[in-house]
């Protein structure tokens, strides 16, 4: 159960995250991961990049990012939400 605030910061702002995956996907599966913005970079791997209301939020990507049998290479929480997301 939730109050809408952030645990960690006491604020009702989400928090941002990176989650970094190897291998590209493409920016059409932006629905499948909740609007996140999807950056391919020139190593190779992809950035999913947003703001995440709740851990819970967080754990729902993550799930995705395995069921899709991609591999996970770091979850990075921002320092804050970056403009236009």
């Amino acid at each position: 159960m939730t109050n809408g605030s952030n645990s960690e910061t006491g604020s009702s702002r989400p928090m941002s995250y990176e989650v970094r995956i190897k291998g590209h996907l493409g920016s059409d599966w932006g629905d499948w991961f909740e609007g996140l913005i999807i950056s391919q970079l020139a190593d190779g791997d992809t950035l999913l990049v947003g703001p995440m209301v709740d851990q819970a939020a967080l754990h729902s990507v993550l799930r995705r990012v395995r069921d899709l049998g991609l591999t996970l290479v770091s979850v990075r929480r921002l320092p804050g939400t970056p403009s236009g997301v």
